[in-house]
């Protein structure tokens, strides 16, 4: 019989008070059934929000570098149990085990990081504009912050937005994606057992439709943070704005890659591989365009072509695989109908493009890693997100044209040129425009103590990990002790 998993609310694991259940089983072998998870609702919703913010007024009291100790010890305990949820990620999402491996690991970064800023958390002291006065600014908790996170990395970016909230001082409800709720089952477990207090942490299983809706919908909930898709952030956004609800939005990619004709080609190939086929291509920082110059694309992309047909398709849990599958069904009908209008486009397919059935492959979501050239760059391909093994290769002939084109798209999240002239490395980092920009290496490898996050459809403005983050997680105070014994009225006594 499979396992019945729960939700986590006021420190109980419970049931969804409708009883109701759903299936999450692997998607590298559907016959492979992980569990059963509570399916919940509103009531579920209510219930845990209550409890947040019941829990929220002896939370935020907590000495900020007392609550760093805390997530020390998380930080800790993720270390111990860094293979056993390397392993329980790749089960229930699909991509290999060196890579979960490095999702655990970036959330043990988070933690430590974080900790450390329980005693930072600065404000200013600033002169104050009359005598005898005192100014300064210093952060404050929110509330109850709702955070929506998505099943491709299933426990970094829960990490990423659960430490800096807890450490602020707030209390939150997690609602992890369908495809991946053991991970986030597994994470709490170690949030217990390091020791949060009952009722700051609250877990709550279900459909986007039905949980997250109805947390972004919540009168108790100050402030909701989601990562997803643009489509879903454009309604978040909407609801929240409605309520004057503080939201945090990272959302998708479209991805470019630049190799001009002074690059290292084999350092170029290795990135672009790693871009686009990592994670299956399932990252919102996937490499999907490869822009290159005339000079040496057909050299470049017969290389990618001969590397891209050698991976190594398969089960993530076999250390031999290099690339898993997608995460459902879903999933690889989105790939397959991109498939058909990057055809009809009239884009030409080098490699790829179908289902990947070999072997055991035959009962999981596999798909071929595939490449595309001859690609323009405005074709939906090109500008479209598809979230698969799919690379787009465009030709330029110039350093302007290429700025251009991975300009081109309604996204700025990640970008990356590969050259050798350190004046277009710099014109590079000048003139793009994307949140993150890499100088000789792919679009993909987030460090927990920078900014993350993008420009135009790819979020609200908001940058997540380094301290920027910060800011989503508390409001500022302005403090003024005025201790002349008199009313002193600014801008009024001191003008001339």
């Amino acid at each position: 019989m499979a396992d019945q998993f729960k939700n986590h609310i006021d420190g109980k694991w419970l049931a969804a008070s409708s009883g109701k259940t759903f299936e999450n089983r692997n998607p590298a072998n559907r016959d492979d059934l992980i569990g059963h998870f509570p399916a919940s609702d509103t009531a579920d919703v209510d219930a845990a929000v209550e409890v947040a913010k019941k829990a929220f007024a002896g939370w935020r009291l907590v000495p900020a570098p007392k609550r760093g100790e805390l997530l020390y010890r998380v930080g800790e305990i993720l270390k111990k149990y860094k293979e056993d949820l390397a392993r329980i990620e790749t089960r229930e999402m699909g991509k290999i085990l060196k890579e979960t491996r490095g999702d655990v690991q970036e959330g043990i970064d988070c933690a430590f990081y974080v900790a450390g800023e329980g005693r930072r958390l600065f404000g200013e002291t600033t002169p104050a504009e009359l005598p005898n006065k005192f100014a300064m600014s210093v952060r404050a908790p929110i509330g109850v912050c709702a955070l929506i996170t998505p099943w491709n990395f299933p426990l970094a970016i829960p990490t990423w937005k659960l430490f800096p909230a807890l450490i602020c001082g707030n209390t939150v409800i997690l609602k992890p994606a369908e495809d991946t709720p053991q991970t986030a089952g597994r994470f709490v477990e170690i949030l217990n057992e390091a020791g949060v207090p009952a009722g700051v942490v609250n877990l709550v299983h279900g459909r986007g439709e039905d949980v997250g809706a109805a947390l972004v919908r919540h009168r108790g909930v100050q402030l909701v943070s989601f990562t997803g898709s643009a489509a879903v952030g454009r309604e978040i956004a909407s609801v929240c704005g409605q309520h004057l609800k503080r939201v945090s939005l990272e959302l998708g990619g479209k991805n470019g890659q630049i190799v001009m004709e002074d690059a290292d080609l084999d350092l170029a190939v290795e990135g672009a591989l790693w871009g686009a086929f990592g994670t299956t291509g399932q990252r919102c920082t996937a490499t999907s365009r490869l822009i290159v110059h005339r000079d040496v694309s057909k050299k470049i992309t017969d290389i990618l072509v001969a590397r891209a047909q050698k991976i190594k398709i398969g089960d993530g849990l076999d250390e031999s695989v290099e690339m898993g599958p997608l995460i459902n069904q879903a999933a690889r009908e989105k790939v397959l109908r991109y498939i058909e209008v990057g055809k009809q486009e009239g884009a030409r397919l080098l490699i790829g493009g179908s289902i990947y059935v070999a072997g055991s492959c035959a009962n999981g979501y596999f798909f071929q890693p595939t490449i595309f050239d001859q690609v323009k760059p405005n074709m939906r391909i090109a500008q479209e997100e598809i979230f698969g093994p799919v690379l787009s290769i465009i030709e330029i002939n110039s350093f302007e044209e290429a700025i251009d084109v991975l300009n081109g798209t309604r996204y700025g999240l990640s970008s990356s040129i590969y050259t050798r002239d350190v004046g277009r490395a710099f014109r590079a980092m000048r003139d793009i425009e994307a949140g993150i920009t890499y100088i000789n290496g792919p679009t993909i490898g987030a460090e927990v103590h920078l900014p993350f996050g993008g420009v135009k459809d790819t979020g609200n403005g908001h940058r997540e990990a380094g301290t920027t983050v910060y800011d989503i997680f508390t409001e500022w105070k302005s403090i003024y002790v005025d201790y002349s014994g008199k009313l002193q009225k600014a801008q009024i006594d001191n003008a001339e």
